[in-house]
């Protein structure tokens, strides 16, 4: 009983004639995304260093969402997820993305308190 894997990325644009070639159209796409984000850490942008949003640098937040979307992208099309059922896609997929969100809001307001007591409080910088 074997079936056949969908050859196709994107929902569909993208379509290839065999399964090589599809993991090396993954694999261009993964390492475009894997260089801007290099790119952007070498470079660090003004406008993404300057500004914050939600009490964390703007490059930070392009960090986070594209290393998500590099894990869901890896996720999705080599460990087949797409040719699974969609509740257990959902399962899969959005458990870690509720879990990594809440971790970044408990990071975030952790490190801001922290902060705040040491540039506020009676405690000083040592380091």
């Amino acid at each position: 009983m074997s079936h056949e894997h969908k050859l196709a990325i994107f929902r569909g644009t993208v379509k290839f004639k065999s399964n090589t070639q599809k993991i090396w159209g993954v694999l261009i796409f993964l390492t475009i995304v894997t260089t801007i984000e290099v790119a952007l850490g070498i470079t660090k942008p003004h406008i993404l260093v300057a500004n914050t949003f939600i009490g964390m640098k703007i490059l930070n937040w392009v960090f986070i969402i594209l290393t998500l979307v590099k894990a869901y992208y890896i996720a999705w099309d080599f460990m087949h997820l797409r040719d699974e059922k969609s509740s257990l896609r959902r399962a899969i997929v959005w458990t870690p993305i509720f879990l990594v969100s809440y971790l970044i809001f408990i990071l975030l307001f952790e490190a801001d308190y922290i902060y705040n007591v040491f540039k506020d409080g009676f405690i000083e910088w040592n380091f």
